[in-house]
């Protein structure tokens, strides 16, 4: 069952030094943890908003006492499951429709939230993982283009991108293999250029013009401009993507409810509005991620 936004949590506004708005919520004070046999190693991918997620699951084991080893910038999907799988992380955020797809090959994901997220728990329980409470936030692919190459092209859905000629793609280097496919079968779309990200911004690109469209993610900070227009997926072709903490069921054996309970007192607050705020602070402000998540949870009563 997906459990959602508890709205008992918000209870008021606090900005901190990083110019982030932050929800307060409150957390009753655990006692210090045991020492496991299990290690609990929280691991993270390679993009700004993961490293915020891994820190926040991070340091809010650690304010109750857990002993947490950390490895950030891990890599794609298929290597931080690869490290799951072998032991060399125990949790990490995962987002739940790309579990379906890239971690347990899907090809037809299910058609509701709901549905996706209760067959992704049940295929990581089969594994030995354990799925937590998934964040009220989703964070989806999307094709993006700039506003003036929407109006030129008449571009509203991913279909629209057959009519651009010459059409470049940027994107990380994993989604030319994980999704040239089904845009081909789904939308028609192919024949076209794709532009894997290299240390640059795909919204760079967009705007110095050396690509016509770039995959993106919904909670990007950018795209709260009216620069860019977020073409639609009527086909749901991205799935449902809310994140849920994948657990080694081990560690929610030897820790039970004390584990469990944390990381889905940090999840449940994770609104839109929330990681966008908190992306913006790491990805375009530059600050520190262990700083921001350090932030958000002593305004949000974690730490």
């Amino acid at each position: 069952m997906i459990r959602k936004h508890n709205r008992r949590a918000a209870k008021a506004a606090f900005t901190i030094a990083f110019g982030v708005a932050l929800i307060l919520g409150g957390a009753a004070a655990a006692p210090a943890a045991d020492s496991q046999s299990t290690p609990i190693i929280v691991g993270a991918k390679n993009f700004p908003e993961q490293y915020v997620l891994g820190q926040l699951y991070k340091q809010a084991l650690e304010a109750k006492g857990f002993d947490v080893q950390y490895k950030e910038n891990i890599g794609s999907t298929e290597l931080i499951d690869s490290a799951l799988r072998s032991g060399k992380v125990t949790v990490y955020p995962e987002y739940v429709g790309i579990s379906l797809s890239v971690v347990f090959k899907r090809k037809v994901l299910p058609k509701t939230d709901a549905g996706t997220y209760a067959l992704a728990k049940r295929l990581y329980a089969k594994r030995g993982q354990t799925l937590l409470r998934q964040t009220p936030f989703q964070d989806r692919d999307v094709i993006a283009v700039t506003r003036a190459t929407a109006k030129r092209y008449g571009l509203k859905t991913l279909r629209d991108l057959r009519k651009v000629p010459n059409l470049t793609i940027a994107g990380f280097p994993e989604w030319e293999t994980r999704w040239t496919a089904p845009i081909a079968k789904q939308y028609g779309v192919r024949g076209f250029e794709f532009v894997p990200l290299a240390g640059i911004s795909a919204y760079t690109l967009l705007s110095q013009k050396k690509v016509l469209a770039a995959d993106v993610f919904t909670t990007d900070p950018q795209l709260l401009s009216s620069k860019y227009v977020q073409l639609r997926d009527p086909k749901n072709m991205f799935g449902f993507q809310h994140v849920a903490p994948v657990v080694s069921t081990k560690l929610v054996t030897q820790n039970g409810r004390r584990l469990t309970s944390t990381l889905n007192a940090v999840n449940r607050l994770l609104t839109v509005k929330a990681i966008a705020a908190m992306n913006r602070a790491v990805g375009i402000n530059k600050k520190p991620a262990d700083k921001v998540a350090d932030a958000f949870l002593k305004a949000n009563r974690l730490k």
